[in-house]
């Protein structure tokens, strides 16, 4: 009784656990970016959760994120986010788990470089149509500094 005739191999794994790190750095990379139709389509398919908030389909999401986080004269958040402790479980040849530690700095004109939040991603990841892309992403804050320039006052989800 074997469940290993559905596991990768060790090699497929890796490759599995690379992609995963591709799509764990382009969300972050995207966000201190501003680029947040990129990250709408990163998450085009999942069910995203900020802290309790379930947001799904690419237009909500990109409503989300415009939304609820403030943007400055660069058209970015002044934020750069790091991802550390990653750790990713391979489930099977299509599906996949990871959870991982953020740390987002923020620096603008009167806020000197500092840490504003730390927290977790919790995610969960599918094979679809020859690709991996994200099923869920939960982000849990855990740790607080300023953010009062980089969070915005709630929006409803579905609101123009």
């Amino acid at each position: 009784m074997s469940t290993n005739a559905t596991l990768p191999s060790a090699i497929e794994k890796l490759v599995i656990e690379s992609e995963i790190r591709r799509l764990l750095a382009a969300y972050v990379h995207n966000l201190d970016y501003g680029k947040v139709d990129a990250n709408a389509e990163l998450l085009a398919a999942a069910k995203f959760n900020i802290a309790g908030t379930i947001v799904e389909g690419r237009d909500n999401i990109a409503r989300f994120l415009r939304n609820n986080l403030q943007y400055h004269v660069d058209d970015t958040p002044r934020t750069w986010h790091s991802v550390s402790n990653v750790l990713i479980d391979v489930t099977s040849a299509t599906t996949a788990s990871s959870i991982c530690y953020f740390t987002v700095h923020q620096e603008l004109p009167g806020l000197s470089l500092q840490p504003i939040v730390t927290g977790r991603y919790i995610d969960t990841f599918e094979h679809h149509d020859g690709e991996w892309r994200f099923a869920s992403r939960e982000i849990e804050p855990r740790l607080f500094g300023d953010i009062s320039k980089h969070a915005a006052a709630p929006a409803e989800v579905g609101a123009e």
